[in-house]
Order: structure tokens, then sequence, then C-alpha cells
């Protein structure tokens, strides 16, 4: 037989390995380009630029919504989208 409190161990050790590893894959920000910051500065003239083509952006959050980013990851799609020709 195995003991609960090594049975517990191992699946706490487990959980605290688990989880920055989960936490990475999720995070916006480790998808996100290391260069790149995003502030609130840079993001207040990011919109002013989109506003003066709203038909271009309204596609492109139409992709993001497709993709189903957040967070970071979606202001720098649609950078990105908003960019290209």
């Amino acid at each position: 037989m195995i003991p609960r409190g090594f049975i517990a161990i191992a699946l706490l050790s487990f959980t605290i390995v688990a989880s920055p590893m989960q936490a990475a894959a999720q995070s916006p920000s480790a998808t996100a380009p290391a260069s790149k910051k995003l502030t609130r500065e840079k993001l207040s003239e990011m919109r002013a630029k989109w506003k003066a083509n709203k038909p271009k952006l309204k596609a492109c959050r139409a992709e993001v919504r497709k993709k189903g980013l957040i967070g970071d990851d979606r202001w720098f799609f649609l950078e990105d989208c908003m960019d290209r020709s």
C-alpha cells in the first residue's frame, strides 16, 4: 500500500510544477513580442489612428473575434491588421 501522505505530496508537487507551465501557455504576454510594450499612451495613439479608418477597423475586429484573441494579443493583432494594405 502507498501511504496517503505520499499521494498528497505527489499531487501537490505535480500541481506546483504544472501551474507555471499552464500560466505561461495561457498568458497573452508570453506570446506577445518582447520588444513591444503596450502602454496607455501607445494604445490611445493606435485607437485615434484607427478611428480614421472605421471600415478597416471593423473588418480587423471581426478577425480578432474569429481568432478568439484577448488581452495584449488582441491589440498587437489589430495593430498588424491595420498596418496591412
